[in-house]
């Protein structure tokens, strides 16, 4: 386990979010400019982006830039290398992928392999030869679909087996919060649409065990589903890990307040907690001068 001073991780799915500029971000704020503010609040983000398509390397210098340096920027490895019939240590995608995130340095991590749903027990010996041959050094974690990963038998014990002895995480994914919600709007009959039902199994396997979490448009009605990562968390914490919780909603709007809220809940659990950073788009407001009325 990493000698490193353990710290709650809080993150989003993104960070190009325009809705959240006066609020998280100043107004106004450019792309580049949200990302340094997003860094400034959050200790990582999901790199959603790098499966559908590689950035330039010039970008990933310029994000580096814009980071601080105990971010975690968990990059996908792209859909062409998870989801293709055979999982390919050689795909030449994937030296690709390492050669282009490298200007991340220590900030990129862990590294995300999101299998598909079709990806069952009988692959394993795939995923084996695949990760052992992914790049030393390096932070990685897998996160599997198919549902005979979730039956503790033998199948999932293999899988986590495998993941433990390379010091990886399995992404723990948690959308009870969004099957839960009554909301009947589009954003939320979309997400429903898209996202995998599947039991949650909370278990850390390396250092920094990895929680998706997917609410509903319900801030308050979700934190009734994140209660149970309260105490895990804590858990986590005092065992000297370092968990990376990123919060979802439907259209993500309301994903940093979800963020914000868990963070004050468990903060009144565990008082040695890091505060959150103000918000920059918040901190503008304060700041702003009041206009005095002339009579």
């Amino acid at each position: 386990m990493s000698t490193a001073t353990p710290r709650l991780i809080l993150g989003c799915p993104l960070w190009a979010e325009p809705a959240w500029c006066g609020a998280l971000y100043s107004s106004g704020a450019d792309a580049d400019r949200r990302l340094h503010e997003y860094g400034q609040v959050f200790g990582a983000v999901e790199g959603n982006t790098t499966f559908y398509a590689l950035p330039e390397r010039d970008t990933v210098r310029r994000w580096a830039e814009l980071l601080p340096a105990d971010f975690h920027f968990c990059a996908k490895l792209p859909r062409e290398i998870s989801h293709a019939d055979v999982l390919d240590p050689q795909h030449p995608l994937l030296t690709r992928f390492f050669h282009t995130m490298a200007p991340l340095e220590q900030r990129l991590g862990p590294v995300w392999l999101q299998l598909p749903a079709r990806f069952g027990p009988a692959q394993l010996p795939q995923l084996a030869t695949f990760l052992q041959a992914l790049p030393e050094g390096g932070r990685y974690a897998v996160e599997v679909r198919h549902p005979d990963f979730f039956r503790k038998d033998d199948n999932e014990r293999r899988l986590n087996r495998m993941l433990f002895e390379r010091g990886m995480e399995r992404i723990m994914f948690d959308s009870r919060g969004l099957f839960a919600s009554p909301d009947q709007d589009p954003a939320s009959l979309d997400a429903r649409r898209r996202k995998p039902r599947l039991p949650v199994h909370a278990l850390a396997l390396a250092d920094r065990p990895t929680v998706r979490f997917i609410a509903g448009m319900d801030n308050q009605q979700s934190l009734r589903w994140l209660a149970p990562w309260l105490d895990k968390c804590r858990q986590w914490l005092e065992e000297g890990r370092s968990p990376i919780l990123f919060m979802h909603t439907p259209d993500n709007r309301l994903a940093p307040e979800l963020a914000r809220l868990f963070h004050q809940q468990l903060a009144e659990r565990l008082p040695s907690l890091d505060p959150l950073p103000a918000w920059p788009g918040e901190e503008e407001q304060r700041q702003a001068p009041r206009q005095v009325g002339l009579f």
